[in-house]
């Protein structure tokens, strides 16, 4: 098998092409933009093996991701590379539609065009997959969960772009015929994520004593799912998947913003102590909420359980555990990535 995956060097995809070239029989050809949450650390180990290639490429460059399809003559596509976070968006959406859909638009015809040419064996064995996520179907209250049919309700431009990207895909299988798959995911957590997103940006305030910034009063509640287990998901995904059907990925790990910060403290209390601080939860400030905030997401995913056998394997508490192991021995590559790309500037405020 000959999978082409685009933004393999984000924190998710990184995750996947570790996974893919450890499968006996895969090959993999990772393209990436190299934007700013890119990095190279996670696959440096990869570059060594014969199954794996890495290429830099735009998805919006419809030639140059031309070249590379018919250079590489995959079976399958992993769809990663999108603009993924939701303040930045609210600052500046022009990004985010740009590559979320635009550039998801023109992979779509690349990929068309590269399906049509394929004899009808090979054709009926591809597959394209799409990574999206659970923010497109809005908000939840106390109770219930998104199912794989419920309507997409976005409340952020990232989720808006996100929503459309998918009614693209959908739209290539319906018209053209492509074959595909979608999946939505809950938030993910993990080693080498960049430090803007919650987990990592608590870690990295904590041990340099910064204050802990929590949105409103911090009751937003987010299901987490560890990277590998998502990881594992989309491999399923693309080798069993039924075409054309979306597939929900879900941690069943249900937290409120604040307790997540709590447990951070708790365990980073206990595997390195502040010398500054009794505990670091008293760095915790809540600070001007997002605007739009949802208030809550949880998935149903009986679906990918039941009709393709997969469950996550990682509890939240030892994923949790093992992701701040992770900083805490790998505290120079937060550092390298803060000095390059990376400010504690507060983004998403819609009136600043």
């Amino acid at each position: 098998m000959k999978i082409l995956v685009t933004g393999g060097a984000g924190f998710i995809g990184t995750e996947v092409c570790r996974l893919l070239v450890s499968q006996p029989g895969i090959q993999v050809l990772n393209i990436d933009y190299l934007s700013y949450a890119a990095n190279l650390d996670g696959i440096k180990d990869l570059s060594v093996n014969k199954r794996y290639t890495f290429e830099t490429g735009d998805i919006r460059d419809g030639s140059r991701i031309t070249a590379l399809i018919e250079m590489f003559s995959p079976t399958a596509v992993i769809h990663l590379a999108a603009e993924s976070h939701v303040d930045r968006s609210i600052d500046d959406s022009s990004e985010f539609i740009s590559t979320n859909d635009l550039g998801t638009q023109v992979l779509l015809d690349c990929v068309l065009g590269y399906w049509k040419n394929l004899g009808s064996e090979e054709q009926k064995a591809f597959r394209f997959l799409h990574v999206s996520t659970d923010e497109v179907f809005g908000s939840l209250g106390e109770e219930g969960k998104f199912r794989e049919d419920t309507p997409y309700k976005p409340n952020s431009p990232y989720a808006a772009s996100k929503a459309a990207s998918n009614h693209l895909v959908r739209a290539w299988h319906q018209t053209y015929g492509l074959p595909v798959l979608i999946t939505n995911c809950s938030n993910n957590f993990g080693p080498y994520q960049f430090p803007e997103k919650l987990i990592p940006l608590i870690i990295g305030n904590a041990l340099e004593g910064r204050s802990l910034p929590v949105y409103g009063r911090g009751q937003n509640i987010r299901d987490w799912l560890y990277v590998e287990d998502h990881a594992r998901a989309l491999l399923v995904v693309i080798q069993k998947g039924t075409m054309g059907e979306s597939y929900n990925i879900g941690g069943g790990s249900e937290r409120k913003n604040l307790d997540l910060v709590k447990e951070l403290c708790n365990i980073l209390d206990r595997l390195c102590p502040s010398s500054d601080v009794h505990s670091y939860s008293k760095l915790i400030s809540f600070v001007e909420d997002r605007p739009g905030h949802d208030f809550r997401y949880s998935v149903d995913d009986s679906k990918i359980k039941k009709e393709l056998g997969w469950k996550p394997r990682w509890g939240f508490e030892r994923g949790l555990e093992k992701t701040v192991l992770w900083y805490l021995d790998n505290r120079s590559w937060m550092e390298k990535v803060k000095a390059n790309s990376y400010s504690h500037a507060r983004r998403g405020l819609a009136n600043s």
